[in-house]
């Protein structure tokens, strides 16, 4: 699969870079912010090769794609780039929508970072663990160092993402993060005088690790920075905007905004803190039966800002890992259960492919692929979660390390706490095995005996190009076609000025012209797309075409839009002329009548008669 393809088809059905506000990735979705979602061909998306699902929640658009994620997003970024698109007015989300929207896409970005860094913590605790090394080595000092650098710096990190998420100049607010860690100031306190800025008192905090403080910080940097672009004068804007910037948000920040947002810290490590006393199996009881509730409707980010508090303060977490653990293995054992029952061979080898994927920790594939359809086996998922988690909860499990929770992920598990890894290993066998029984004696409507048009062995269909009235080759006005000589096909008279491909394969030949684009799909059938009959005469103005010779495109990927109109208006026959050039090896039926754009327009198989159904 080229999810460089994927990406740029996913780009245009979103409605294209103008409609793209902002665009964040996480393991395995792309996060749009859209400037109008009803310009998303949702529908669409979901058919795409390389797209599993789109879920429209949490104020984001969100594709997910799976472990090729970064691919088709990198690919997306060079087409948006750093373009600001201005959300529509009066455009309105719930508070609940905005805050999901503020903490993903926040958070997302620092992602990388502290799970490097978790890993790192993780291996170090290996090692001091066997006696490889000594926590008092240097060696061990300066890899701990590497380790704490992202958890230490947070803050930084955060305002990054937050930048994203409330349109403020990334450096500017990377910078005011700097001045909440700068040593100066915790030098200041130290000495253990009062201290004060213009006679206001500042309140001791320390910044390092915290969450709160920089997101409330950066959130109001985005009213000052507007402020500060309003009053400037142009000429001189280039540094009267950031030093009016620094000079409010700097003491804002120490005097008033930190302090609020450490209390708020402190308030919500406190309130984790009596749950895990009273209940220590509650949430990780909930987490592990509902995430596939919150994963799906966009709220799994909730707790994430609380988990990494919890990081950065205490070292390990207790309020999202052990509970997301449980949930992602069930995951895994409701879909291995379906590929063992299912007598469906294309089912069997998507879950045995999604299960593997989700004992590894990422579970989308599996979750839309599997269990999301077939109902029972999620159903299963969610009890044996539940009975996972419920176990982790018991024991006080806790997780070390900023991962998506999995086998892969089970050093961020390893600890100061020996047993620790020993309760997740107990937590993995517990919710595989409930799962896997429940999924299995529950049962699943299998689709086994349903087989479409496509699944039939040695058949391909072409989807239709081009919206429009289909007419026999015989009809074309032109010898050359209607009689075959170039191989059998159809005609397409036009009623949109959009183009894509008939299959997935490779783009072969690009006339100098734009008039005529030749494809090979993957399993050797030559197709050449013609428009218009003698508009090489016209010697390319009416084509814009998008793809290049050795592209791969994907069904239903944009391949050239064509003025229809200047054709006709220059004297030009306008049908659109689609043959398979190589169809003397190949029985080809075709459909005639009007058709939409991507419907099944000719289906292809080894040798026999060709003729229309």
């Amino acid at each position: 699969m080229d999810y460089k393809a994927v990406g740029r088809k996913v780009l245009e059905l979103v409605g294209g870079k103008e409609n793209v506000v902002s665009l964040t990735h996480c393991a395995t979705r792309l996060r749009f912010e859209l400037k109008d979602k009803s310009k998303a061909n949702t529908q669409q998306l979901e058919k795409t090769p390389g797209v599993i699902s789109v879920v429209d929640s949490g104020g984001q658009y969100q594709v997910i794609i799976g472990n090729e994620v970064q691919t088709a997003f990198k690919e997306i970024q060079k087409s948006v780039g750093t373009t600001k698109v201005q959300r529509n007015v009066g455009e309105k989300e719930s508070w609940i929508s905005q805050l999901i929207s503020v903490i993903s896409t926040t958070f997302t970005p620092m992602i990388p970072a502290i799970t490097g860094a978790g890993m790192v913590k993780a291996i170090l605790a290996v090692l001091t663990l066997t006696g490889v090394l000594s926590d008092t080595s240097q060696t061990y000092i300066i890899l701990n160092t590497v380790a704490d650098a992202a958890f230490y710096f947070m803050p930084v990190l955060l305002a990054y993402g937050a930048s994203i998420k409330f349109e403020v100049s990334p450096v500017l607010a990377v910078t005011v993060a700097g001045i909440l860690l700068h040593p100066n100031i915790a030098q200041l306190f130290s000495t253990g005088d009062p201290v004060r800025f213009l006679g206001i008192p500042v309140l001791a905090a320390d910044y390092a690790g915290s969450v709160l403080p920089i997101i409330f910080t950066v959130w109001i940097m985005s009213y000052v920075e507007r402020f500060a672009e309003w009053i400037s004068p142009s000429f001189i804007k280039f540094f009267t905007k950031p030093m009016l910037v620094f000079l409010i948000m700097g003491p804002l920040a120490l005097v008033v905004i930190g302090p609020f947002g450490t209390l708020l810290n402190d308030l919500v490590a406190t309130g984790a803190s009596w749950i895990n006393d009273k209940a220590a199996w509650l949430i990780p009881f909930l987490m592990g039966g509902l995430q596939p509730f919150l994963v799906v409707t966009g709220t799994a980010w909730a707790m994430t800002p609380i988990a990494t508090m919890q990081l950065s303060k205490n070292g390990s977490e207790m309020v999202n890992g052990p509970g997301m653990l449980a949930s992602n293995i069930a995951q895994s054992g409701a879909t291995f259960a379906v590929a063992f029952k299912t007598k469906n061979k294309e089912l069997k080898q998507l879950a045995t492919s999604a299960g593997i994927t989700a004992l590894m920790g990422i579970t989308e594939p599996s979750l839309y692929g599997v269990t999301l359809k077939l109902k029972k086996p999620l159903i299963a998922s969610m009890i044996g979660g539940a009975i996972g988690g419920l176990y982790a909860g018991l024991s006080g499990l806790v997780r070390y390390a900023f991962v998506s929770p999995g086998l892969a992920a089970l050093p961020a598990f390893i600890g100061e706490n020996p047993m620790n890894i020993v309760h997740a290993i107990v937590t993995c066998l517990i919710s595989f095995g409930a799962t896997f029984v429940i999924a299995y004696f529950m049962g699943f409507e299998d689709p086994s005996e349903e087989v479409s048009e496509q699944q039939i062995e040695g058949e391909t269909t072409l989807k239709n190009p081009i919206k429009g009235h289909v007419i026999p080759l015989s009809e074309v006005n032109d010898n050359v076609f209607s009689k075959g000589l170039l191989g059998q096909g159809v005609g397409i008279q036009p009623e949109e000025n959009r183009i894509v491909s008939p299959i997935e394969g490779t783009v072969l030949t690009v006339l100098e012209s734009k008039h005529a684009i030749g494809l090979v799909s993957s399993d050797g059938i030559e197709v050449l797309i013609h428009v218009g009959i003698d508009t090489v005469n016209l010697k390319g103005k009416p084509f814009d075409v998008v793809v290049q010779e050795g592209d791969y495109v994907s069904v239903g990927q944009e391949l050239m839009s064509v003025d229809f109109e200047e054709i006709k208006q220059n004297g030009y026959d306008d049908t659109v002329i689609l043959i398979v050039t190589n169809s003397d090896k190949f029985t080809i039926r075709e459909k005639i009548g009007s058709m939409v754009s991507q419907e099944p327009l000719l289906v292809i198989q080894q040798g026999g008669d060709n003729h229309a159904i």
